[in-house]
């Protein structure tokens, strides 16, 4: 999910237009949160990640510098190798922490990134040896599915996915129930999925860490309408578009929008898209789900519950799963 230049991407420019405009002539208008990821989206999201309020990435990285032992326990049955796949692996500031824990016990894994830039992959695969003596690494550009099936499928090689972050909670709840059924059926039977969902918690906890007091998801969002200007010759005037974020502690529904400080009429792409004062841009969900909920969609998706790994607060949750 990261920059459209297409010496670097698997995403075209035809792919953006076409997404942008589907998005903002639909009622209601919504833009895909996967373009929040250019250059410069990419170093809003790390300042996100540093934020006091953004409690996420903390919390993961607690999970992996002191949980090592009880992950270990759980993989003593692949000492014969396996594959570590991580699904949109980033920069891979948490899995390397896991890596390193792996490394140092002697178990033997080839870590197969999955990301869509090329740039970040070709840094990975860069820096990470610096860190890790001896790590094998095959990336794979691309979406995410598309990237499994370029997997070779060695059934005495089983699999270790990873999907980390809490990024299934940018689905909502009936997606990410779809999208575990999908990848059940690209993983083999005792093969393991370890992924992150960020719990119910104190509602103004995950408010806060969305409505940073810096304003900097604020400038993340309205970023996406600056690249819209620059990429498909838009006319967004971002001072007239407001921020807002909500949490429903009831539903775990996190949503964030942007909303129209007047009426106006953009040109996108030389389309007119009008928009009417406080008409709203669906921007993004986050969306946060109870250990009862968790454990029940393992259950609808053909997985079995291996470990909960929790961090200190019990705010967030790495999850261990096989494949039935």
């Amino acid at each position: 999910m990261k920059t459209l230049i297409p010496d670097n991407d698997s995403h075209t420019l035809p792919d953006f237009r076409e997404d942008v405009l589907k998005g903002l002539t639909s009622t209601p208008k919504y833009l895909l949160p996967k373009y929040f990821y250019d250059a410069i989206g990419d170093k809003l999201f790390q300042q996100i990640m540093a934020l006091p309020e953004y409690y996420l990435t903390d919390a993961e990285l607690e999970i992996f510098t002191s949980r090592c032992d009880e992950i270990l326990e759980f993989l003593k049955d692949l000492k014969d190798g396996f594959d570590l796949i991580e699904l949109g692996s980033g920069d891979a500031l948490k899995s390397s922490q896991l890596m390193k824990c792996l490394s140092q016990a002697g178990i033997d894994f080839t870590y197969r990134p999955i990301d869509i830039s090329r740039d970040v992959l070709e840094h990975v695969k860069e820096t990470l040896p610096q860190t890790i003596e001896g790590i094998k690494i095959e990336y794979i550009q691309g979406e995410y599915f598309e990237g499994l099936k370029q997997i070779p499928v060695t059934p005495q090689k089983p699999k270790l996915l990873l999907f980390l972050g809490g990024n299934i909670g940018n689905m909502f709840p009936e997606e990410a129930e779809a999208f575990l059924k999908k990848l059940h059926q690209n993983l083999n039977t005792g093969d393991f999925l370890l992924i992150g969902f960020d719990l119910k918690k104190n509602p103004w906890t995950i408010f806060n860490a969305y409505n940073d007091s810096q304003g900097i998801t604020k400038e993340f969002n309205l970023n996406l309408l600056k690249r819209i200007n620059r990429e498909l010759d838009a006319d967004f005037n971002p001072s007239l578009f407001e921020h807002y974020e909500s949490y429903d502690p009831e539903t775990g529904a996190c949503k964030s929008y942007l909303i129209s400080l007047a009426e106006q009429t953009i040109r996108v792409a030389n389309q007119l898209i009008t928009f009417e004062e406080n008409e709203h841009i669906f921007m993004e969900t986050s969306h946060k789900y109870s250990l009862k909920e968790v454990d029940a969609m393992a259950k609808k998706t053909g997985f079995s519950l291996i470990k909960h790994l929790f961090d200190s607060n019990k705010w967030f949750t790495d999850v261990i799963w096989r494949r039935d």
